[in-house]
């Protein structure tokens, strides 16, 4: 089905846009570029935009109640302070971000960095990692849980080439985590302990072998439903609880990155995406704002202090 989309940062485009987080108190969207190693963030109503530049690739971004960013990077888990400073139009200078490691597991291969990630409903800061090399076709990823007194687990889920998909069901007790390599290309649902954090009884949520594109990163949204973004084939997938594809959204770029619930009733759902290359269309690494007619739950921040 067709939904109201409007692109919404004509002034800018991403190499990677991905980690769209609404933040209520500033009526605000933050999202990582990976590849630039920035973080943006895009006042929705006034069209301010401020970018911020990290020493590093970023991926992933969560907020804790502070409001310093914790993001999954290159060499590991960072706090971010994100300083104001008086340029904010487009094509103006980053401003530099200072940064702090917090924790990094021993990479098991050369080339890699964190991807998708964001906090569970208890406020743990879930990311896995990946080998930069897609062709490579490394399974050397995991996907690692970091918790609220600063300790990050052992690998909770491993033999994972591009872990993607985050996302948890309302009553937290439902995990979702997606490889959108070709050679995956599936969803898993865990049973998710929520005292513990551990997620137990994995099994195949949707094989996204029988549909089109590649299953990148999620949202979920009020009625329990697991929209994610069909990288490769212009589209968003709703699954309801029980795995049965509801709905298809089209939208204008064809590598859609990440969606993420927003806007002043969360009724927004608003998408990365990538540019590709000399193959880009016009659409493809800028950010969308897409009517589906539902709305999302409130982005969940970091239990611990950054």
């Amino acid at each position: 089905m067709n939904a109201p989309v409007e692109r919404l940062d004509a002034a800018g485009r991403a190499s990677v846009g991905e980690s769209p987080v609404w933040r209520p108190a500033e009526q605000a969207l933050y999202w990582a570029d990976i590849p630039a190693q920035k973080i943006v963030r895009l006042r929705v109503d006034s069209g301010e935009r401020t970018e911020w530049l990290l020493p590093e690739k970023v991926a992933c971004i969560a907020f804790d109640r502070r409001g310093t960013v914790l993001a999954g990077c290159e060499t590991g888990l960072f706090a971010v302070a994100l300083t104001e400073a008086a340029q904010v139009s487009a094509g103006g200078e980053p401003v530099a971000a200072s940064m702090r490691k917090l924790a990094a597991p021993a990479f098991p291969a050369d080339g890699m960095r964190f991807n998708d990630g964001r906090c569970d409903r208890q406020g743990r800061f879930w990311s896995g990692t990946m080998v930069m090399d897609m062709a490579a076709a490394n399974p050397a990823g995991a996907l690692y849980r970091f918790d609220a007194n600063g300790v990050l687990s052992a690998p909770v889920v491993d033999a994972l080439i591009t872990q993607n998909g985050l996302g948890w069901s309302p009553d937290g007790k439902t995990m979702y985590l997606s490889d959108s390599h070709p050679l995956h290309r599936l969803i898993w649902a865990f049973d998710y302990d929520v005292e513990s954090g551990e997620p137990r009884n994995r099994r195949v949520f949707a094989d996204l072998h029988h549909y089109a594109g590649r299953p990148d990163g999620a949202a979920v949204d009020a009625d329990g439903c697991y929209w994610i973004c069909a990288n490769d084939a212009g589209l968003l997938l709703r699954f309801t609880p029980q795995g049965k594809l509801d709905r298809q959204v089209p939208v204008p770029p064809t590598k859609p990155a990440m969606c993420a619930f927003g806007g002043s009733n969360l009724d927004t759902l608003f998408v990365t995406s990538i540019h590709p290359g000399a193959s880009a269309s016009e659409h493809d690494g800028h950010l969308f704002a897409v009517r589906p007619g539902v709305t999302g739950l409130p982005e969940p921040e970091f239990a611990g202090q950054l």
